[in-house]
């Protein structure tokens, strides 16, 4: 009975030419994964920690986390794009092995700025890594599996953003900072020879690569980011920010441009003629923007109105993160049955109608217990997102394209994320303050109320994908 339940064990093709169990795929992809979603949170729960341990200023502590963001999202569709010319195994291999020595960097920080330029390093290989590991698991798994497996994958990245807050907040109650960036290390020493024994290298695409795309779309999303990550402090208006939107704005036009004229473009323009490829990535825009620019106001809402350490804020936190961990695989299965257009849009409706609930209701004096229901509600809208998202995309093109398609959606993605912080942190500004707890939730409830109306316009614009996740 034993040996036949391993016989039909789902499994896939190893290096060597063996069959893998599709469990120790999934770790070899889904190990750096974790690291990458769990240390980006982390670091920013443990801020306060940092900054006194290391004497930092407030802008220290903003660009501790920028340089991150900047670095990861400008190089997203780099790192895909050298995966698909010099071997996507290859490159998620450097990816990792530079993100455990940038993690240890971190660690032996004893100045901000060499945290900062750390963070710029670990970001850099964080762009590797994500949008590879999905790619990578793509083309380890068989097809009639995919859609369980992004599933998994999904519950994997969900289990990340549930322990971020809460490992962040036990660091700032009473580790030492550095220990957010040493648990990396070992990860990624296991990390290493598992994706080297388990994993088939894959290419995409043509073998030469677009050296003027590379610098045209990373500088492009650089400046773009850049303006959207210091509009909110800055001001929109200002020389500075308005000019580097500008600037990035054009760079990604003459990027566009020269993408279609090129022999081997980096992102062949022909991939948003699927309908399903283009509509995936505008809801992937307005769920990222929604959705992380409310979630940045929320997460200080236990500290600053409620006066809770770090810890206990986390902890509150986790009916919302942890459910996706739990929705995210039984979306996966269902996907196949009822198609990616009923469970993102329904997913989408479920987030925009958590946003309000949690806006409507939130005052200096709310209890926990009214927000518990909400916080449910928005982690089961983002559990049937996120895998039907990813196997959209990846259905939407062709297996040889899965690397730049993966590299485009996670770069929109960031991108959403950089602007959702940014803007409704304006929204904010606009009605309110951290003077006080009134000044607080006054500049809370609408921001939220914004990122409601965002999630709502992509429930919207999930409705007209296919009903099938193809082109």
């Amino acid at each position: 009975m034993s040996s036949a339940v391993l016989e039909h064990r789902p499994s896939v093709a190893s290096p060597s030419g063996r069959r893998r169990p599709l469990a120790a795929v999934l770790a070899a992809v889904g190990l750096p994964m974790f690291m990458v979603t769990l240390d980006n949170l982390v670091v920013t729960t443990a801020l306060p920690v940092i900054k006194q341990e290391l004497g930092a200023s407030l802008t220290d502590l903003q660009w501790f986390v920028n340089a991150y963001t900047l670095s990861f999202a400008a190089l997203l569709l780099t790192a895909a794009a050298l995966g698909d010319r010099l071997g996507r195994r290859r490159i998620f291999l450097a990816g990792i092995t530079l993100f455990t020595l940038a993690s240890a960097a971190c660690a032996l920080a004893t100045e901000p700025w060499m945290l900062t330029a750390a963070r710029a390093v670990q970001g850099a290989a964080g762009a590797a890594v994500m949008p590879l590991s999905l790619t990578l698991l793509a083309a380890g798994v068989p097809e009639r599996l995919r859609n369980a497996a992004v599933g998994i994958w999904g519950g994997i990245s969900g289990l990340g953003v549930a322990l971020g807050p809460v490992v962040g907040g036990a660091v700032a109650d009473g580790l030492t900072w550095n220990w957010i960036f040493w648990l990396n290390v070992p990860v990624g020493l296991v990390a290493v020879p598992l994706v080297a024994l388990v994993l088939r290298e894959s290419r995409g695409g043509s073998g030469r690569l677009d050296p003027v795309g590379l610098v045209l779309s990373a500088a492009g999303v650089l400046a773009v980011v850049w303006g959207v990550v210091n509009g909110a402090d800055d001001g929109w208006t200002s020389a500075g920010v308005l000019g580097s939107m500008i600037g990035g704005v054009v760079l990604l036009l003459a990027f566009l441009a020269w993408e279609r004229r090129a022999s081997a473009p980096m992102l062949p323009l022909r991939l948003f003629r699927s309908r399903s490829f283009s509509l995936v990535n505008a809801v992937a825009f307005t769920f990222s923007l929604g959705v992380f620019g409310s979630v940045f106001l929320l997460a200080q809402f236990f500290q600053v109105v409620q006066g809770l350490s770090a810890l206990e804020a986390g902890m509150r936190t986790m009916p919302w993160t942890l459910a996706p961990m739990v929705v995210a695989p039984v979306a996966g299965l269902l996907l196949g049955r009822v198609g990616p257009r009923v469970l993102i849009a329904t997913g989408q409706a479920l987030l925009a109608a958590a946003l309000l609930w949690i806006a409507l209701t939130t005052s200096v004096d709310v209890t926990y217990a009214a927000l518990v229901v909400p916080f449910g509600l928005a982690g089961i809208g983002m559990g049937l997102t996120f895998a039907p998202m990813t196997a959209t995309v990846l259905a939407s093109v062709r297996p040889e394209a899965h690397g730049v398609a993966s590299g485009t959606n996670n770069t929109v993605r960031e991108v959403g994320v950089a602007m959702g912080v940014a803007v409704l942190a304006s929204v904010f500004a606009s009605y309110g303050d951290y003077g006080d707890r009134s000044s607080f939730v006054d500049g809370l409830v609408p921001a939220v109320v914004v990122g409601s109306v965002v999630v709502a316009v992509g429930a919207l614009l999930a409705l007209w994908l296919p009903r099938k996740a193809t082109g």
